[in-house]
């Protein structure tokens, strides 16, 4: 904007680029016609004041040579009429160079004029360029801006609303009540053969939450799962750590004998590394994890499926287990022949100590003695009968295990 000062009322105005421009334009206009007009009639005066000059010289000069040379008038005559003429040519030269130079100067003019007015447009392009590009980039910046905002309120409400699964979701009800209501919601279609219960055995002194356990159809363990829930608000001022109850949580495990324990905790809800959802904490404590409570099916799942995997080699390790069992009844069957044969002789050699007992002591009894000599003698040949008659085929019969086991010897 251009303060301009009124000539006549003394009274100061703004104006813009344009209106500034378009008063120059006019200003400019009318100084130069009116230079244009001071220059034509001062050519015209030069001109007038010339042949003014011109006249009188030569009317002067006239009257002298009439007074003093009647004669010489013709000669003079035609001396003055072609000086006239010459003055007369001198003019024309002059009125053309006037022109000429005043059409170089309306042309110089004119020039000037053509080159503000282009000026002035190239200037007006480039502001109003200036202008649009300006326009877009503050448009640019404020989309973008509009967009950062957005990702930031959008972050802010994924946040907030963590904030409220991971602490204050559940209002009314407790972390153990959400992980039993979710294992409910799948009970029946993904884990119809499981046991999830609380565990209400304090006996030790402590107990976990809830315990987990699945078998396959042979009563084979597939895997169990002791479960410790931790949950705070936001608003509790004394503030738990998760490693704090590792300990006492891997005690509970080895006590209700179950192959891994899992803390669901929302304790630490600004610990990056427990928010990552599953934490693998068995360099503490073995087959130990930490999860959040969203993932508590999913850490369900995982072990289950590894688990899974490995019940081949538990089927094995059964298999096994039974072949030692049938081992060790046959060894029992012959520790309990042995200790039959055993008592047997002991029986037969009491008596036979009794039967010279008897002789010794009295004659009467001879014969009932000797009975019982041939009694003993009968129940040793029995006994001696039955340790001849045993066989390792009589000993294997309805032993497959042991049998097959004779066998590949």
């Amino acid at each position: 904007m251009n303060e301009i000062i009124c000539p006549n009322c003394k009274k100061a105005f703004k104006i813009d680029e344009a209106g500034f421009a378009d008063i120059l334009k006019q200003v400019r206009d009318h100084q130069f016609e009116e230079e244009l007009g001071k220059r034509l009639k001062l050519a015209d005066n030069e001109k007038e004041s010339a042949v003014k000059l011109a006249e009188a010289n030569l009317k002067s000069l006239l009257q002298a040579d009439l007074n003093k040379k009647d004669k010489e008038l013709s000669e003079k005559l035609a001396a003055k009429e072609a000086e006239i003429a010459q003055i007369k040519s001198k003019l024309d030269s002059a009125e053309l160079e006037r022109k000429l130079s005043v059409t170089v100067a309306v042309q110089k003019i004119e020039k000037e004029r053509d080159d503000l007015v282009n000026n002035l447009k190239f200037k007006e392009t480039e502001t109003l360029l200036l202008e649009k590009s300006l326009n877009e980039n503050f448009l640019i910046q404020l989309k973008t801006k509009d967009d950062i905002i957005k990702i930031k309120d959008e972050e802010i409400a994924f946040r907030v609303d963590l904030k409220q699964r991971l602490s204050t979701k559940m209002v009314g009800e407790s972390l153990e009540q959400h992980c039993e209501i979710e294992f409910n919601k799948l009970r029946s279609s993904a884990f119809q053969n499981a046991y999830f219960e609380k565990d209400n055995d304090s006996r030790s002194g402590s107990k976990g939450d809830f315990i987990f356990k699945e078998n396959d159809v042979h009563g084979n363990e597939i895997i169990s799962i002791m479960f410790e829930m931790k949950n705070e608000a936001d608003a509790t001022i004394a503030k738990k750590r998760n490693d704090e109850f590792f300990k006492e949580l891997d005690k509970d495990r080895n006590e209700k004998k179950c192959e891994y324990a899992v803390l669901v905790s929302t304790l630490e809800s600004d610990n990056e590394l427990y928010n990552m959802g599953i934490v693998d904490v068995s360099h503490k404590f073995q087959k130990m994890y930490v999860v959040r409570p969203q993932f508590f099916i999913p850490i369900i799942t995982l072990l289950r499926n590894a688990s899974m995997n490995s019940m081949q080699y538990k089927a094995e390790l059964s298999l096994i287990k039974n072949q030692n069992i049938d081992i060790t009844n046959f060894e029992d069957n012959i520790t309990k022949f042995k200790e039959g044969f055993a008592k047997n002789y002991d029986l037969a050699s009491r008596q036979f100590k009794t039967a010279i007992d008897e002789i010794d002591k009295t004659m009467d009894h001879l014969q009932k003695t000797k009975e019982a000599l041939l009694s003993s003698v009968n129940n040793l040949r029995l006994a001696n009968n039955k340790a001849e008659d045993l066989t390792i085929k009589k000993l294997t019969q309805g032993n497959p295990t042991m049998k097959a086991k004779f066998d590949e010897l």
